[in-house]
């Protein structure tokens, strides 16, 4: 298991051809950059609407700045933005978006239409390091991590590929870090990446609508609550050490002894609705029986949570298959009977391998993990 956790640091502007690209800048990194250029911090909010709010990326175009502000924002500042290489539409109304990050890597952005909310589920990592066994984007290995104008850029694209400004109308209402990599190895610019989505000035997502989901990284799922508020999503996946270091090798490090303990401080003097939502994936003959069942009443015990079941969605080379509808209900009802809230995920977008835990997107593994020859589909 290859992975590398990061300390919770402000992070840097990052420099393309000797400007400062302002897409992934926060309200305080977009403020530090205009008293930079000796303008006062106001032209940050102006800036932001212009950029998030109504997707402007030239700076001619952002017509209450003065001349001559446009002017030296061309010569010190770019806002860029990724290449949609490949947009696939599932008979459902799901869209995925293949984005090009650099010349040598992709990521994918996927769009979850529905009559009451929006949904856009984005990538945090070209790839993942933990190698869960039941998940595509694992299987492909590991290059990087997203920067903040990559992480942001995801919802930029998308509001202008379905043709919405989030200031006049808003379809995307909900963000899920559920795509490609896991947001808890990359905190140092998922953190500000979510704050942009949350700021009034860019797209002003409510804290209950952003929704970062982990497979265990401790230390980060700490540092949520100390330095960023929103909604908590854990992979769990299976009820005891034995079978979960097996399908989420992240338990060798950090086993349910320890996990759990986080769940808890985490909604530890929250406001009263707040809770985790526990997401586990239902593998046929693996962890779907009415035992696991009764294993994962006992660990989640009086934790304040939801639990979602999700039907295993197949990709090419793996050994898992889906559990039946029946195992499914049977496991549902158990820990509704228990007292549990408990929802079945319903599968969007698998006609075009958008659903959870099979994208993939095109990645230069460094991790070696790709010389397996498992053959991941693409678009």
């Amino acid at each position: 298991m290859q992975f590398v956790e990061e300390k919770v640091e402000e992070s840097q502007p990052v420099i393309y051809d000797g400007k400062v690209d302002l897409l992934g800048l926060d309200a305080k990194g977009l403020a530090d950059f205009f008293v930079s250029i000796g303008e006062k911090p106001f032209r940050s909010t102006q800036v932001m609407k212009w950029i998030h709010q109504f997707g402007i990326s030239d700076f001619d175009e952002m017509t209450n700045l003065s001349k001559a502000l446009r002017e030296r924002l061309k010569q010190t500042a770019i806002i860029r933005t990724p290449k949609i290489i490949a947009e696939q539409k599932s008979a459902d109304g799901t869209i995925k978006w293949l984005l090009e990050v650099d010349n040598n890597n992709s990521v994918e952005a996927v769009f979850i239409p529905e009559k009451s909310r929006g949904t856009l589920c984005i990538s945090s990592q070209v790839g993942c390091a933990l190698d869960c066994s039941f998940c595509a984007t694992g299987k492909q290995g590991f290059n990087r991590n997203l920067e903040n104008w990559e992480i942001v850029a995801q919802m930029w694209v998308a509001n202008k590929a379905l043709g919405c400004k989030p200031k006049e109308e808003r379809v995307i209402s909900n963000i899920v870090f559920m795509g490609m990599g896991e947001p808890l190895l990359n905190v140092t610019h998922t953190f500000p990446a979510a704050r942009i989505l949350m700021d009034d000035n860019a797209y002003g997502l409510s804290k209950r609508r952003v929704t970062i989901s982990t497979a265990g990284v401790v230390p980060a799922i700490d540092r949520i609550k100390e330095n960023l508020d929103v909604s908590l999503a854990i992979s769990l996946h299976a009820p005891n050490n034995r079978l979960r270091d097996k399908l989420v090798p992240i338990n060798q490090k950090y086993p349910l002894e320890v996990l759990m303990p986080a769940l808890h401080r985490y909604v530890e003097g929250g406001h009263s609705k707040k809770h985790v939502t526990v997401e586990y994936v239902m593998l046929d003959g693996v962890n779907d029986s009415l035992e696991n069942a009764q294993e994962l009443i006992d660990l989640l015990g009086d934790l304040p949570c939801k639990v979602n079941l999700i039907p295993f969605n197949p990709f090419k080379g793996t050994p898992y298959q889906r559990s039946s509808n029946n195992a499914v209900r049977r496991f549902q009802d158990k820990l509704v009977n228990a007292g549990l809230k408990c929802t079945v995920r319903k599968t969007r977008g698998d006609d075009i391998d958008a659903a959870c835990g099979q994208l993939a997107g095109k990645i230069t593994d460094r991790t070696k993990r790709t010389l397996n020859k498992l053959e991941v589909k693409s678009v």
